[in-house]
């Protein structure tokens, strides 16, 4: 059996910088690694098992999860048991980060097919915190800075590709509060505001969400409301 670590990932900021004629967004975002991590478990076979906290049972287990064209990419077989931390649909980079550990242990460093996986893939084969360009295969990795973070993750499954399709919709808007995604967000899922208010008036800061949500975020730590997680530095060489 070999065990791997996949780290949870927070977009600290978030702009879409245009769209490519084969429809995939453009993006500049800041992203840090997290203290806190899923963990896979890799044995002989094929099965694909998760298990862990609520929010686990909305993964799907069949072709389309990262984890089975994460193996496929490799060409590699495995018995997969994901164990969750990472809550599902929360823009923290589950899946993504899931399917790098994958990458890692084949040894398989290309960021661009990486990308094609995922936008978030690519980041979370180098961990750490970069500033991530183009669809998000360009990582150009930035000096560590120890910051501490709230999160609250609503139980709120978004989809990535709902809030990328909500913010073509709405022509494209800016946020005024460093995520270009979180208007859109907000009209995929308006129950959003719930959260983020509630951390709001906990905290005194106007919350940030997270990518495509639905985490939202301030910095500091702020136990009473919410979980407090740290950034990491990479854990894993980047040349």
């Amino acid at each position: 059996m070999i065990r791997l670590v996949a780290p949870a990932k927070l977009t600290l900021s978030l702009r879409v910088t245009g769209v490519r004629d084969d429809g995939y967004h453009l993006v500049d975002a800041e992203m840090v690694s997290l203290d806190f991590h899923d963990t896979l478990e890799l044995r002989n076979g094929s099965e694909l098992t998760i298990e862990g906290r609520a929010g686990a049972e909305s993964i799907g287990l069949d072709d389309d999860n990262l984890v089975t064209q994460a193996l496929r990419l490799v060409d590699r077989d495995a018995a997969v048991t994901i164990y969750k931390d990472i809550p599902a649909g929360a823009g923290l980079g589950g899946g993504s980060s899931d399917a790098a550990a994958i990458l890692r242990w084949a040894g398989f460093i290309d960021l661009e097919a990486a990308a094609g996986l995922g936008a978030d893939v690519a980041f979370c084969l180098v961990g750490g915190r970069a500033q991530v360009t183009g669809i998000g295969e360009i990582i150009d990795s930035l000096p560590f800075v120890e910051q501490t973070f709230t999160l609250v993750s609503p139980p709120v499954f978004c989809s990535t590709p709902v809030v990328y399709n909500a913010w073509d919709e709405m022509g494209g808007p800016t946020g005024d509060n460093g995520n270009d995604l979180e208007p859109a967000a907000l009209v995929v899922a308006p129950e959003l505001a719930r959260w983020r208010d509630e951390l709001a008036d906990a905290t005194g800061q106007r919350p940030r969400l997270a990518g495509s949500g639905s985490t939202w975020f301030v910095h500091g730590a702020h136990p009473e409301a919410g979980r407090v997680a740290k950034a990491v530095p990479a854990q894993w060489p980047t040349d």
